[in-house]
C-alpha cells in the first residue's frame, strides 16, 4: 500500500469550548464554506471532535444534512456501564455514530493522570465498540532535552501497541507538548522524524500492512498558514488541529490544504 492510499485526516479537537447550539450553527457554517470552496468531498476525511454535550446535537444534524464528516468524541471510560459517576462508555459513542475517539490527549495525561496503562485499556475499550481511537502521543520540552526527540512518544505507543489485533484500526497523533498553543509549531522535518519513528512502532509491534495503512497525524499549533508544509512530508497523515478548528475559516483552509501553493 502506497503513501497516497492513506485518506488524510484533518481533525478538529474543540476541547472544552462550544455549547450544543453553538456547535450546531459551527458544523454548518464550516459545511457552507466548504461547499462554497468547491471541496472535494473524498480527498480529505474532516472530522470534529465535540464536548459530549454537543455529540448528539451534531450527530443529528450531520445525518439530516448528509454533512460528510466524521464524528468523534475527546474521550472514553475504560468501563462498559456501570458506577462509575460521570464516565460515557463507548457503547454510548457508538450508538451516536461516532466512529473516533481522541485518546491520552496531552492534556488527560497531565490533569488526569492518565498513564500509559490507561491510555492501552481506552483504547481497546474503543476498539470493542467499533471506535478508531486517536491515541496521542508526545513529549514535554523536559523530555526532549533529556530524551532526544521521538524517544518519549515512540515509547508511549509501543506500551500501548502491545497486545493489541494486528487487524486493530487506530490512527496516531503525534502532538509535542512544547507546540501545542505555543504558536511555536515543530518544524516539519521535525514532525516527519518524529512520525516515521511512528510508524516503525506499528511495523514492530502490528505488522508491515497496519504500518501502511495507519494514519500517522502531527497536532500542535497547526494552522492554515503551515499545514501543506507538513502534508509534503511522507509520513505524515493529517492534522489534530486544537484552536485553529475553532475559527471556520482557518480550519476550513486547513481542510483545504491541497488547494495551497505548491502541494
Amino acid at each position: 500500500m502506497g503513501v497516497n492510499a492513506r485518506t488524510p485526516l484533518i481533525a478538529g479537537n474543540w476541547k472544552m469550548n462550544l455549547d450544543h447550539l453553538q456547535a450546531v450553527a459551527f458544523v454548518q457554517k464550516l459545511h457552507w464554506t466548504l461547499k462554497d470552496a468547491k471541496f472535494e468531498e473524498g480527498s480529505v476525511e474532516v472530522a470534529v471532535f465535540p464536548p459530549f454535550t454537543d455529540i448528539r446535537s451534531v450527530q443529528t444534524l450531520i445525518d439530516a444534512d448528509k454533512i460528510p464528516f466524521a464524528l468523534g468524541a475527546q474521550d472514553i471510560s475504560t468501563h462498559d456501564s456501570g458506577a462509575y459517576t460521570g464516565e460515557v462508555s463507548g457503547a454510548f459513542l457508538s450508538k451516536l455514530q461516532c466512529g473516533y475517539v481522541i485518546i491520552g490527549h496531552s492534556e488527560r495525561r497531565e490533569y488526569h493522570n492518565e498513564t500509559d496503562e490507561v491510555v492501552a485499556a481506552k483504547t481497546r475499550a474503543a476498539l470493542k465498540h467499533g471506535i478508531v481511537p486517536v491515541i496521542c502521543v508526545g513529549e514535554t520540552a523536559e523530555d526532549l532535552e533529556k530524551h532526544g526527540a521521538s524517544a518519549v512518544p515512540v515509547a508511549q505507543l509501543a506500551a500501548v501497541l502491545d497486545g493489541l489485533d494486528k487487524k486493530s484500526d487506530i490512527v496516531v497523533a503525534y502532538e509535542p507538548v512544547w507546540a501545542i498553543g505555543s504558536g511555536q509549531a515543530a518544524t516539519p522535518q521535525q514532525a516527519q522524524d518524529v512520525c516515521a519513528a511512528l510508524r516503525g512502532v506499528i511495523a514492530e509491534k502490528l505488522g508491515a500492512d497496519a504500518a501502511a495503512r495507519t494514519r500517522v497525524l502531527y497536532g500542535g499549533s497547526v494552522k492554515a498558514a503551515n499545514i501543506a508544509s507538513f502534508m509534503r512530508e511522507p509520513d505524515v497523515d493529517g492534522a489534530l488541529v486544537g484552536g485553529a478548528s475553532l475559527v471556520v475559516d482557518e480550519f476550513a483552509a486547513i481542510a483545504r490544504y491541497q488547494k495551497h501553493v505548491g502541494v
